[in-house]
């Protein structure tokens, strides 16, 4: 089903999807929203010229997360990130309390995106896409224009950098000792 209501379902399909990628992408839930929608935007103007006839879905989210991916690259580079708003402020004396599994958790999630955010963007899309948004190496090359031999070093490369992330290794031996 190709035209407005192919579009329409395969947004409905995928938008929960689309937008975890992008705030992945860029950090920044607000931000994440509207590259999804520029994102879309683009895509439906070419949505007819996409292969219906292969597997639709396929084809359509390929051709959707690339676009998504140049879009954030295309933004980083424009735009001026001095600033960070934040939405958790740290708070004194946390390191003496107790923490529950939950708040242990959400701490571990947000060294993560913390240590993912520092990484440089090509590096960024390649684990953002390969193990958050659990693409092949092909889909990933599909979708940042690269060869699968490209995502494997950028891949490589990025691995390096998270296992050398400083917050990283101090979680590794929290983890290891509760």
């Amino acid at each position: 089903m190709d035209g407005a209501a192919g579009f329409r379902q395969y947004v409905l399909r995928r938008q929960r999807e689309l937008l975890r990628v992008a705030w992945l992408l860029c950090g920044d839930w607000d931000a994440a929203e509207d590259l999804v929608q520029t994102a879309l935007a683009k895509a439906w103007l070419r949505w007819d010229r996409l292969d219906h006839d292969v597997d639709e879905d396929r084809v359509a989210h390929a051709y959707v997360r690339r676009v998504l991916v140049s879009t954030s690259h295309d933004w980083r580079s424009r735009r001026w990130r001095g600033e960070r708003p934040t939405a958790l402020l740290p708070e004194p004396g946390r390191d003496q309390l107790r923490q529950s599994q939950d708040e242990r958790s959400l701490e571990v999630r947000w060294v993560l995106v913390a240590a993912v955010q520092a990484l440089p963007p090509r590096q960024r899309a390649v684990i953002v896409l390969r193990y958050f948004d659990d693409a092949t190496e092909a889909d990933t090359a599909a979708a940042l224009g690269c060869s699968v031999g490209t995502v494997k070093s950028q891949t490589s490369k990025a691995l390096t950098a998270l296992r050398r992330h400083p917050g990283l290794p101090e979680l590794q031996m929290q983890g290891s000792t509760t």
